[in-house]
């Protein structure tokens, strides 16, 4: 059955980016990248990936313009953009409208959601998201983009540890239920 995965870094105050859209808090961290939480590990679970236009444009602007993944692509955007592959596909919508063929598209394998944090927070309100992993790094920014947008209830299933990052993996139970009355 196909997951829909969450697995992305943040900062230990909780964001994705900065203020100004950059990862280079990220990239300067040191990592193995074989070992635990390592995205090469990750792909061979993945049948489709599924991110906003800032982090597809993030992305195509690091790789030179090329798209680096093998796998159907699903860009989620209210604006015009330039599929770079014949395997990116330009959405517009609710996640909900997109799920048969997403899964379609995923075959046996699991929806990597790669970001943001608010197309996420949409997917898990559309009660599409299964699981959260995330490499929290050990940086503060202050402020930027939010790593998720929703309030969720998780479980903690697994936690390890790559140079500095600690590397969580959680089930999402459901919506975070709110305070009982007169609590």
């Amino acid at each position: 059955m196909t997951a829909y995965v969450y697995n992305t870094a943040s900062s230990l105050d909780g964001f994705l980016a900065d203020e100004a859209d950059s990862l280079h808090w990220l990239l300067s961290q040191p990592i193995d990248e074989d070992g635990p939480g390592s995205i090469g590990a990750f792909m061979p679970s993945v049948g489709v990936l599924v991110l906003g236009s800032t982090t597809y444009e993030w992305v195509l602007d690091a790789e030179g313009g090329a798209w680096p993944y093998d796998v159907p692509t699903f860009v989620f955007t209210h604006r015009d953009l330039r599929a770079a592959g014949d395997d990116v596909r330009i959405v517009s919508g609710d996640p909900a409208d997109h799920r048969a063929a997403i899964e379609r598209a995923a075959g046996a394998k699991d929806v990597w959601l790669m970001g943001g944090g608010d197309l996420v927070g949409q997917f898990a309100r559309a009660g599409m998201l299964d699981r959260v992993t995330v490499a929290f790094a050990p940086v503060t920014l202050g402020a930027g983009r939010p790593f998720l947008g929703a309030a969720l209830d998780l479980d903690l299933v697994s936690l390890e540890r790559n140079h500095g990052f600690v590397m969580a993996t959680y089930d999402v139970v459901g919506p975070l239920a709110p305070p009982a009355a007169g609590a």
